[in-house]
């Protein structure tokens, strides 16, 4: 396991095309000049030790001393003890719905930005809990197992968008029946599904699978986004809305929150639904909901000593510098001696 310090300084590597080109602008400036004095054979009569290949090689030490240099700066630091971390929290799934409807701005920006900015708002107030995240449209696909990284989850979550399932539609069985196979601890006591979604339903299984979850205990809270009032499912060119998606007669469709559904999924497993569209009465829901929930311990395996490991890149930089230094254009003797040209003949 490794961390960067400061990757920043890899934008330091932008100097080695700036240092290519101005090489190659010294070496015709120096052609051309040459070539006001002298002619070519006459230039290599008058120094025949000079070498067409050591400026090239000089250039090629240079660009490996300032990589190297470069991630010195930026101080890599390698993991050397792994340990076990007892921690206590519970097991937490997301299911979020994907679908085309998740586009409507009746909330700003989207209903579907407006489900990830709640998911990532959570995840920012967690401490020690697992999570997993599920997408979900006329189908249900995994998207992260359950696990205690944060940082990946947030991953995962920024890359969702409603291109990723080509079958429309919203099938909230499907989403809650693969929730179900996330939870890989038989003796977690609590397992939360945060279901999100405008409560538009495409299946007719939703309450069947809601029950099911409820038998291998697992709540649903679920959270709506989006108004009841609804709004149109914008189709957009380069960012622009070009027009909006039509129904079969022509008409434009107008997608509406649906609290009732989502309340009686919840209801099932004796979860609860909260409105979506304010963030801070979510957190302080999720908060409430979590802090009257059993935790239970788990271990879980962390780096917890990190070394630097600048220093063999600062020395390889300035060896590689310091041999450029003493490396001279002139045609080394050695090489010469072999004669590999016949040029001695």
């Amino acid at each position: 396991m490794y961390q960067l310090d400061a990757p920043n300084y890899f934008y330091c590597l932008a100097l080695l095309p700036l240092v290519w080109f101005s090489f190659l602008l010294v070496r015709r400036w120096k052609k051309k000049t040459q070539k006001t004095f002298a002619s070519l054979p006459l230039l290599n009569a008058l120094s025949p030790n000079r070498s067409f290949f050591k400026p090239g090689l000089k250039l090629l030490l240079i660009s490996f001393a300032i990589v190297l240099m470069v991630i010195g700066l930026v101080n890599p630091k390698i993991g050397t003890q792994l340990e076990t971390v007892k921690r206590e929290g519970v097991d937490i799934v997301f299911a979020i719905d994907v679908s085309k409807s998740m586009l409507a701005e009746d909330i700003a920006p989207n209903r579907l930005e407006k489900s990830k900015r709640l998911v990532s708002a959570i995840l920012n107030q967690l401490a020690s809990d697992r999570v997993g995240i599920v997408a979900y449209a006329a189908q249900a696909i995994p998207q992260l197992p359950i696990t205690t990284d944060y940082g990946a989850a947030k991953m995962f979550l920024q890359a969702l968008n409603t291109e990723m399932l080509s079958s429309q539609g919203t099938a909230l069985d499907s989403a809650i029946d693969l929730s179900g196979t996330f939870f890989d601890d038989e003796d977690q006591t609590n397992r939360v599904l945060f279901l999100i979604s405008d409560g538009e339903d495409h299946s007719d299984d939703a309450a069947n699978a809601a029950e099911r979850a409820a038998d291998i205990g697992i709540k649903i809270f679920t959270l709506g986004v989006g108004t009841e009032e609804g709004g149109p499912i914008p189709i957009k060119n380069k960012g622009v809305i070009d027009s909006y998606k039509k129904d079969f007669e022509g008409e434009v469709v107008i997608t509406k929150k649906n609290p009732i559904v989502l309340a009686q999924i919840a209801e099932a497993t004796g979860g609860a639904y909260q409105d979506g569209n304010n963030t801070q009465e979510v957190l302080d829901f999720v908060s409430q909901t979590l802090k009257d929930m059993d935790k239970k311990e788990f271990e879980a395996k962390k780096f917890v000593s990190y070394k630097d490991r600048f220093q063999p890149f600062l020395l390889g930089s300035l060896f590689f510098l310091i041999l450029e230094l003493f490396l001279f254009e002139t045609k080394t003797r050695w090489i010469q001696k072999l004669d590999l040209f016949n040029e001695n003949e």
